[in-house]
């Protein structure tokens, strides 16, 4: 068991590279907590937090604590100070009449320094409503799009990396084919004669190298982990980097004026063309297919998911570009939060949004998904994601660490990874 955690737990960082990790712990703890354990309202129903400062494990007494409520990202409806009386504060907010999410910031100075953290509350989230809408020729537009795809040949490269290659698993830099340049990926299979499942790794955002998922292949499961950028992913650091603060610094928003010359029109039919990668391998099994990934990542599952029926089950964490326009109806939208800025709100990249928009892509789902996220995340807000589970109607679980921000616990990917090794194995 302990080899099985240090094999699993090594495998799960390396996949985490992309997104922020679990915060160290700090000298002086902010404790901020709702007054329900599951940190979950009624909507009209008002919620109380609780704050305590620690150091040392002993609660602070007597002194002054700043904090602020409001709806997440928006602007705060009270910031006031208070003064902990026996180590603990309770603040109550005013009434929170819509579906959605109120967050409390606390900070304190201690010796010069600025503590802080927050802990948000959620307004019956089952209710959420996308603000985007679905364009009248969404369908159209991407199976059009997915008609360009299959007119240009994958043409596969396959290199043998033998320093990664272990007594079980063969891995290879993999290059093919696809809309306006070329995905590039880590395979890893079963060195053993057979059919096996196969898992598409789709990443967060940024760029990086990657190492693929050895762990998952080892187990008797095909794993390909792509990038999305149309450069090899097996590349020195020192090149991501650069790209990072040059020609890619904000790919996000590269070409948003034009629904057909978006950045991410490339990158989705990547996801696709992965698939059919996938689909190419004599050592699949032709049945089962697991797309995952985090943030970007797991916008990216729930969109392969939406555009491609060859995909069998997902696994969601914190999905990215969810629900964009929310900002402009005065609420938390989705990263990579483009409409924050009045600057890029011109209609045609509004309407650029709705294309690539998770929420549309969500509606089309038909397979079961797994889906995880706390209600402290600042990047994704929870009201954001919401927005896009809450049209899915093919079966599916949401399970809800409220604590974690843009990170996950140990457990909170043993449960998405567990539930996805039984449905390809079963």
């Amino acid at each position: 068991m302990k080899n099985r955690f240090f094999l699993l737990s090594f495998f799960l960082l390396s996949l985490c590279l992309e997104t922020i990790a679990q915060p160290p712990r700090q000298l002086v703890q902010v404790i901020v907590t709702p007054d329900k354990a599951d940190w979950t309202y009624q909507k009209g129903e008002q919620a109380q937090f609780r704050i305590m400062v620690l150091k040392d494990n002993v609660a602070l007494d007597g002194i002054d604590v700043k904090y602020s409520i409001g709806p997440e990202k928006m602007d705060a409806w009270e910031e006031k100070t208070i003064t902990l009386k026996k180590g603990v504060a309770t603040v109550k907010a005013k009434q929170f009449n819509e579906a959605g999410f109120l967050r409390c910031y606390a900070s304190v100075e201690i010796d010069g320094k600025t503590y802080s953290s927050y802990a948000t509350a959620g307004f019956t989230p089952d209710q959420i409503k996308p603000t985007t809408t679905l364009p009248s020729d969404f369908e159209q537009f991407w199976e059009n799009a997915k008609g360009e795809l299959a007119n240009i040949p994958m043409k596969p490269v396959m290199t043998l990396m033998p320093e990664r290659c272990t007594d079980k698993v063969d891995v290879y830099h993999v290059s093919i084919d696809n809309f306006r340049g070329k995905v590039y990926g880590i395979l890893c299979k079963p060195k053993a004669e057979g059919k096996y499942p196969a898992i598409l790794h789709v990443p967060g955002a940024g760029i990086r190298p990657y190492y693929g998922d050895v762990w998952s292949a080892e187990r008797g499961i095909i794993t390909f982990q792509i990038g999305i950028h149309g450069i090899p992913v097996n590349l020195d650091q020192k090149v991501y980097d650069n790209l990072s603060s040059g020609a890619l610094g904000s790919y996000w928003a590269t070409n948003m004026d034009d629904k057909n010359y978006y950045y991410f029109k490339r990158v989705y039919l990547g996801c696709v063309r992965a698939v059919d990668f996938i689909e190419s391998l004599d050592c699949f099994n032709g049945e089962d297919i697991a797309v995952t990934g985090g943030s970007q990542g797991g916008a990216l599952s729930i969109i392969t998911a939406g555009l491609d029926s060859r995909i069998d089950y997902l696994i969601a964490f914190y999905p990215a570009l969810c629900d964009l326009t929310g900002y402009l109806h005065g609420r938390a939208g989705g990263w990579p939060h483009m409409f924050r800025d009045g600057f890029t709100n011109k209609p045609e990249k509004v309407e650029t949004s709705k294309y690539y928009d998770v929420v549309n892509f969500a509606r089309f789902v038909k397979v079961p998904g797994w889906y995880s996220w706390g209600y402290n995340d600042d990047v994704c807000p929870p009201t954001s994601m919401y927005a896009a589970y809450n049209v899915i109607t093919a079966p599916k679980e949401l399970k809800i660490f409220p604590e974690t921000q843009h990170w996950t616990f140990p457990e909170q990917h043993w449960a998405g990874y567990d539930w996805m090794y039984k449905k390809l194995q079963e």
